[in-house]
């Protein structure tokens, strides 16, 4: 059975961004670069928010193109255009790059997605993963720690009034001390 994840990158105490939305304290090198091109290219498809598809659609769609971009970098840019992407937005009107777009979080549609896509499904950012917890559609959290302390920002968890059980399934320390931390829920 297909699995939904959610891919998050988080501070030590837990913000998935900065005060300001920033995230230039994540420490993605080339081991956790590759670690996430080979993840994202076994996936069936990606769930996207509207602010966090736009991000992605800024730069991956022609980042192979750009010659100061890393040889690892230029290989996430087709594995980005080609994986099927769904988007959750009450106002986009259009999206291109193999996207489709979802106005609504509706349990019946995302398990029906879940059983026919090619690999797991991948959710990524607080606000979406925070309506996919509550609605009991993640299967695993995989938490990307990176050693910073932010003392505030966006915190990762954003469904305050969800109680999630968990089974830890492995862990995986990166040479930069990003530590993936692979939880599967067990309620």
């Amino acid at each position: 059975m297909r699995k939904i994840i959610w891919m998050m990158s988080a501070s030590l105490d837990g913000f998935m961004e900065g005060p300001d939305h920033d995230i230039d304290w994540h420490l993605v090198d080339e081991e956790l670069h590759r670690h996430f091109n080979d993840k994202v290219r076994a996936m069936g498809g990606i769930l996207h928010g509207r602010v966090t598809w736009e991000l992605m659609a800024e730069f991956w769609p022609t980042a192979d193109q750009d010659p100061a971009c890393s040889d690892f970098e230029a290989e996430f840019a087709p594995i980005w255009r080609d994986t099927p992407k769904y988007v959750f937005s009450r106002t986009l009107r259009e999206a291109q790059w193999n996207t489709t777009i979802l106005r609504e979080v509706v349990p019946e549609e995302i398990r029906a997605l879940k059983e026919s896509a090619a690999g797991d499904l991948c959710v990524g950012g607080a606000d979406l993963a925070a309506s996919f917890l509550r609605l009991g559609l993640i299967d695993e959290i995989h938490t990307y720690v990176h050693p910073v302390v932010l003392g505030r920002g966006k915190s990762m968890f954003q469904a305050h009034d969800v109680r999630a059980d968990l089974r830890l399934a492995g862990t995986h320390t990166f040479g930069n001390g990003v530590v993936q931390l692979r939880h599967e829920l067990t309620n």
